[in-house]
């Protein structure tokens, strides 16, 4: 038999950390404070703010910055992918590296190679995440580009509604490239099912405990957390003062 049972299993408890640690992080970032939802709001303060200013090299600059590192990722899922692809014609000798390994399941080319086209399935889905989000930074520039001068310095709330609309087109292209890096967190846990199915349930949820750890309870999560509130503090501030 090519596939046991816990073979099975192990995949399908894959799917589901995936699946729904995907579903659980969206609408959880609805009503608690997390690494997207806080980020969210500083994109807002920061496309609000950049409407009031005359000179946006500054935000030029961080934005190419931005791209630059989605690029990276980008050519390296491709180099990721040559590789990949590559171990198709090296089954056997896989097999072979795989049953020297003390303590591993006893592997077979039909699930070797249907491992390797899991493997693929991730990366060329990472690759389409880091590609789209490249392009919607590229939508964000060209909206930052047409974006007037507020002569009012935040007050005119057709111009502060354009910032909002900046702020989301940069919050799309940010969840792509999450769901890219999600993506590469969860083929190391698919490398563990080379050694042993019951391997790959155990990496998997460590997945999941991992992002859920970085995304809503981490340091950073408390520090971004805080700046927004200062932030928001600040511009109720900034209204009080304008109104008198």
């Amino acid at each position: 038999m090519a596939f046991s049972v816990l073979d099975l299993v192990s995949f399908v408890c894959f799917i589901c950390c995936w699946v729904g640690y995907t579903s659980f992080a969206r609408r959880k970032a609805k009503t608690t404070n997390c690494i997207a939802r806080c980020l969210h709001q500083h994109r807002i303060h920061w496309m609000n703010e950049l409407m009031t200013r005359e000179v946006r090299v500054g935000e030029a600059a961080l934005l190419a910055n931005l791209e630059r590192n989605i690029t990276f990722f980008a050519s390296t899922t491709m180099l990721v992918l040559a590789g990949v692809l590559t171990l198709f014609s090296q089954v056997e000798r896989l097999e072979a590296v795989i049953a020297s390994i003390p303590y591993t399941a006893t592997p077979n080319d039909a699930l070797i190679q249907l491992k390797l086209s899991l493997l693929t399935f991730i990366f060329v889905m990472a690759f389409f995440q880091f590609t789209w989000s490249m392009r919607q930074y590229g939508f964000l520039n060209v909206m930052v580009g047409a974006a007037p001068i507020d002569p009012t310095g935040g007050g005119d709330e057709r111009l502060r509604c354009y910032a909002r609309q900046m702020a989301i087109v940069q919050d799309q292209a940010a969840h792509s490239y999450n769901y890219g890096l999600r993506a590469y967190y969860f083929s190391m846990a698919v490398l563990s099912w080379f050694f042993h199915p019951a391997l790959f349930i155990v990496t998997s949820l460590f997945v999941v405990y991992t992002l859920y750890a970085r995304e809503f309870n981490s340091k950073a999560v408390v520090a971004i957390t805080s700046g927004m509130q200062v932030l928001d503090e600040q511009a109720q501030k900034n209204k009080k003062n304008s109104v008198k």
